[in-house]
């Protein structure tokens, strides 16, 4: 009986080496991260200066290599749930924050293909719009068009949805 317990509790020498590799890669990935996604990691002191050590490492030297395998080390030690939720929540907003750009662009195109149809929808789904506003900016994005210009007005556009919606 003793033999199946002690069996339940192995755990290979390779599978070993796989959770080392992924705890140093994901070491990697928080040196790699900006100053401001730093931030939203909760981290220990030690864990803490080791990472701070390592960004200020130039990446083509050894050292950076064994300072990375260092911080794969100390998370060895450590729960790395909080620090996989914090990834999550950066990948979760960095989605959001595409959705909400591409939507833009959509409604921009709409304007543009579609003329006063699209430029009433969008005033109906955003109050915050100008109909003068858009009115205006699509002329002019027809004007380019038309003329074979630089698309000025088209960029005006999105940056006018963009700030009107940003402000919802």
């Amino acid at each position: 009986m003793s033999d199946i317990d002690d069996d339940d509790q192995f755990v290979s020498k390779t599978q070993l080496k796989q959770e080392s590799a992924e705890r140093q890669k994901l070491g990697e990935k928080i040196v790699l991260l900006s100053p401001a996604h730093l931030a939203l990691f909760t981290l220990d002191e030690e864990l803490e200066e080791a990472i701070m050590i390592a960004r200020r490492i130039n990446r083509k030297k050894d050292g950076y290599r064994r300072q990375l395998q260092f911080i794969g080390k100390l998370l060895r030690f450590r729960d790395i749930e909080p620090l996989l939720e914090s990834f999550s929540k950066i990948e979760a907003k960095h989605a959001q924050t595409n959705a909400h750009f591409h939507y833009i662009e959509t409604l921009r195109d709409n304007i543009v293909e579609k003329g006063d149809e699209a430029i009433q929808a969008a005033l109906e789904a955003h109050p915050s719009l100008s109909r003068q506003t858009l009115r205006q900016n699509y002329r002019q994005v027809m004007k380019e068009r038309a003329n074979n210009a630089p698309p000025k007005h088209y960029r005006a556009l999105f940056q006018y949805l963009k700030d009107q919606l940003d402000s919802e």
